[in-house]
């Protein structure tokens, strides 16, 4: 059986001398292992297509649950990433944490969608590394089925406080005259900051990367995000890890 599909290569492994097993998310499929002989070979016309980052159309042959690369061919290489260490590393978190949460067969219409436009955002340097990352982070857990609660405050229901706090292994919110309650750790994030996780959240898509923070509010923002999807998902990600290591040195 044939499968023709877009999606975006977010893992390789070469194999043997000249072959590649290559991990794409799909637009249809979801996260789709396949096997692509003879794609390390520069000359290969499936060479550059199953590269890492790289958004092609994909036929996929099919057999006996196994898949196989037929056919590839390059749609966008987002080249600007490999010429920024930085911006690279955190382009593979997110090609990481959306291999952790989309199965093979399950829904990806929507994070690849998520996944190229914040690509391409750091491509362009639209919007701060810092808010595109938060805001994925947010924005595909909820898509995946780990939308946290951030209607109200979870204690009284009061929907502001100049104190909102976030709890990171509740996914829930606290009033200021609540957080006393709190068993877990929390974020104080502030009026500022809890409007933005909201609009992360519930706006719409055309929309999602439309806001700003300051630069006081943006770490706070960051912060709740990260710690959300460690808690959530119950590991780290080696990529975070680097790119946190990446930017850290960038910045001294």
């Amino acid at each position: 059986m044939k499968i023709t599909t877009d999606g975006i290569v977010i893992r390789e492994r070469i194999v043997k001398e000249s072959d590649k097993v290559i991990t794409v998310l799909t637009r249809d499929n979801g996260v789709v292992s396949a096997y692509a002989a003879g794609a390390k070979n520069i000359k290969n016309p499936k060479s550059t297509a199953t590269g890492l980052l790289t958004y092609s159309q994909f036929v996929f042959y099919k057999r006996n649950e196994r898949f196989t690369v037929d056919e590839a061919h390059a749609k966008e290489i987002f080249i600007e990433l490999r010429s920024d260490l930085e911006k690279l590393a955190l382009a593979q978190y997110f090609c990481e944490l959306v291999g952790e949460l989309v199965s093979e067969g399950g829904f990806s219409e929507e994070p690849l969608r998520l996944t190229l436009n914040s690509l391409y955002l750091l491509c362009k340097d639209k919007r701060p590394p810092a808010l595109v990352k938060a805001a994925y982070e947010l924005r595909l857990m909820s898509l995946c089925g780990f939308m946290p609660n951030l209607i109200c405050c979870s204690g009284c229901a009061a929907y502001e406080h100049p104190a909102m706090s976030f709890i990171p292994a509740d996914g829930e919110l606290l009033c200021g005259d609540c957080a006393g309650v709190a068993k877990n750790h929390r974020i104080v994030t502030g009026l500022g900051v809890t409007t933005a996780m909201r609009h992360c959240i519930y706006s719409e898509f055309d929309k999602l990367f439309s806001f700003s923070l300051s630069e006081r509010s943006l770490p706070i923002l960051e912060k709740a995000a990260e710690e959300y999807v460690i808690c959530q998902l119950d590991r780290n990600f080696k990529t975070l890890e680097f790119y946190k290591t990446i930017r850290g040195g960038v910045s001294q």
